[in-house]
């Protein structure tokens, strides 16, 4: 299986399809086209919530703000998973979950293909390494690739906690409209409400739980903290944005 993850708008993914199509017999898979547009950080958090449900697989993963730079192409073997992508961190947090510091990082040499375009490197390299990757088996059968120390490394927020407080931040958010936070939901569990902003807010389990257009702090299926309003969106009514920070107090 080939899983396939961008932050491209309509057609470029059917373009990658059609290059792995026309080179690999491997089920194709799309995991998303629509992380945020350039925010490797965004499209990691995703990656790393995702991925792991995923069996065995090769995953081609193409958020590049650097591309047609001198950035690196890689592929992250962790485990029984390979992610291709671009050298900018936004397979590292992924590899993590899915086999802690156990993970090798392979270059893909390229640089001498004149036919790839500079502005989608995503059909001329990202689509053709997945399939050769799968194809063999593993980055060490493919002649292009060449085992590496020096990958680049991308690590999430770590949230601020202490007895009476949680400061966090941000992390993304996703299309209903809930701000998704890197504070852990230990913190509010038990809690009837929390304070945000000077201002008492609801803690509950679910989104129904308060009438419609109310706003609530809950828990996500990620298990990190959401800022959410019921059948709203809880970035407008928090005034949140991704990189925003957040402060609970209780």
């Amino acid at each position: 299986m080939i899983t396939l993850a961008s932050d491209f708008p309509s057609p470029y993914p059917a373009a990658m399809r059609g290059v792995i199509c026309s080179r690999s017999d491997a089920r194709i898979e799309d995991i998303a086209h629509d992380f945020p547009r350039q925010n490797v950080r965004a499209a990691a958090f995703w990656l790393r919530e995702v991925l792991p449900y995923f069996p065995p697989a090769t995953h081609c993963v193409v958020v590049d703000p650097g591309v047609g730079t001198d950035r690196a192409a890689v592929v992250v073997e962790a485990g029984d998973h390979y992610v291709v992508a671009p050298d900018n961190g936004v397979a590292i947090p992924v590899a993590r979950e899915l086999a802690d510091e156990e993970f090798s990082v392979w270059d893909i040499e390229y640089e001498d293909d004149e036919t790839a375009s500079n502005t989608f490197h995503g059909r001329d390299v990202f689509a053709p390494a997945a399939a050769a990757v799968h194809d063999a088996g593993g980055a060490d059968a493919v002649d292009r690739c060449v085992q590496t120390d020096g990958w680049v490394d991308l690590t999430l927020p770590e949230p601020e906690v202490v007895a009476s407080a949680a400061r966090g931040e941000v992390l993304v958010v996703d299309g209903f409209g809930n701000a998704i936070t890197n504070v852990p939901g230990s913190v509010v569990e038990g809690r009837e409400t929390v304070r945000v902003g000077g201002e008492s807010v609801p803690v509950r389990d679910a989104y129904a739980a308060r009438d419609p257009g109310d706003r609530l702090v809950t828990v996500g299926s990620h298990g990190n903290v959401e800022f959410a309003v019921n059948q709203g969106r809880g970035d407008d009514a928090f005034d949140l944005g991704v990189g925003d920070d957040v402060l609970l107090e209780w």
